[in-house]
């Protein structure tokens, strides 16, 4: 990572209240690189993964799941960031954008709009206020993203008011978006969406948090409104051992105008050991349940009805790179899988990977 201090001299002939933060200034260029390999044990000829998975999402090949460079600028009343990412992820994510926004992985500007408190006002495309995961494997307990991650939205466009407290245990933020993943907005869409996070840290060893998504992700002709709710917690019991928790809960309704809703809702928890420095073992269980099709279309009689459950090893090789491998499956109430070309319940496969920041 490389950090560029902003000379005072070249604020020369600015207002006083410039030249009092160039001393503060700073622009820093990072990136990060995730390399993996997954092979699946049904083994599909195209090599994709259940459509489901949006990340590490190709069988029996090396590839590059996210590749991104950034940079970022801050002082103490503006801030900037931009990166521009590439693989597998974002081929995934990203392929209802329409050309260059493909590979916008971050862009976003912002203005702290109070002298004395951190209250600000931010707009462009984000990383995500739902969920306790992101698309950058380093910083997530796991190699591979749970499903309560891989089916909500991991980036998001629009504005955002945020306030965090002056002790900083406390962060409070509203949002209007452009839609529940979007760049640009789907075509004959006109409907806001709004959205709020409210994070409380009361130590350094807990976080919870509480995050909503309310609006229409299709033309305004078929108008359905959603309705979102995210929900977790972190604990540090110890300086080995780790329990994060969350819940996904949604409703959509069924037709424009109804007073009828779809619902589907997902629990999951993971345990992460540390027995020593630079090696970890994370478990994870999880549950996703979307019978009627509004996230994961099945189109067989239950719906998507699904376990998970994976462990995962990971090893610190040096401060800035880690190899990680994973173990995971999936069972579900109906046949939504395929082996050896024939319907299954389950899924199986394995994952290691590399990643490095720098």
């Amino acid at each position: 990572m490389k950090k560029i201090l902003m000379a005072g001299m070249l604020l020369a002939g600015m207002d006083g209240f410039a030249q009092e933060d160039s001393t503060r200034s700073a622009l820093t260029v990072s990136g990060y690189l995730e390399g993996y390999y997954t092979y699946d044990l049904a083994r599909p000829s195209n090599h994709n993964r259940p459509s489901f998975i949006y990340s590490h999402n190709r069988h029996n090949e090396v590839n590059l799941n996210l590749g991104l460079i950034k940079a970022a600028y801050q002082n103490s009343n503006v801030r900037a960031n931009l990166a521009l990412a590439t693989g597998t992820y974002m081929n995934a994510n990203y392929s209802a954008e329409p050309g260059v926004l493909k590979n916008i992985y971050e862009a976003n500007a912002g203005v702290k709009i109070s002298r004395h408190k951190e209250l600000w006002i931010d707009a462009g495309v984000f990383s995500s206020h739902l969920g306790f995961e992101s698309a950058i494997g380093k910083d997530n307990w796991t190699l591979t993203r749970s499903l309560f991650a891989e089916n909500s939205p991991y980036f998001e466009t629009g504005a955002k008011l945020s306030y965090t407290t002056d002790n900083g245990k406390w962060l409070i933020s509203g949002l209007v978006l452009n839609g529940w993943q979007r760049i640009q907005r789907v075509d004959g869409n006109n409907t806001l969406a709004f959205g709020h996070q409210l994070t409380y840290k009361p130590n350094s060893r807990v976080t919870f948090n509480s995050s909503s998504f309310i609006g229409n992700d299709k033309p305004d002709s078929i108008r359905q409104m959603r309705y979102f709710h995210n929900l977790y917690g972190v604990f540090q019991l110890t300086d080995q051992l780790g329990i994060t928790a969350g819940l996904d809960i949604g409703a959509e309704q069924k037709a424009k105008g109804s007073r009828s809703y779809n619902t589907w809702y997902t629990p999951v928890m993971v345990i992460k050991l540390s027995p020593a420095p630079r090696h970890s073992i994370s478990a994870r269980g999880e549950y996703y349940q979307d019978k009627n099709g509004v996230i994961i279309a099945t189109g067989t009689p239950e719906g998507f009805k699904t376990w998970g459950y994976s462990l995962n090893y990971d090893f610190l090789v040096l401060p800035n790179a880690m190899w990680r491998v994973e173990a995971r499956g999936f069972s579900s109430k109906d046949k939504i899988f395929v082996k050896e070309n024939e319907p299954s319940y389950h899924n199986y496969f394995i994952t290691t990977s590399i990643a490095v920041a720098f």
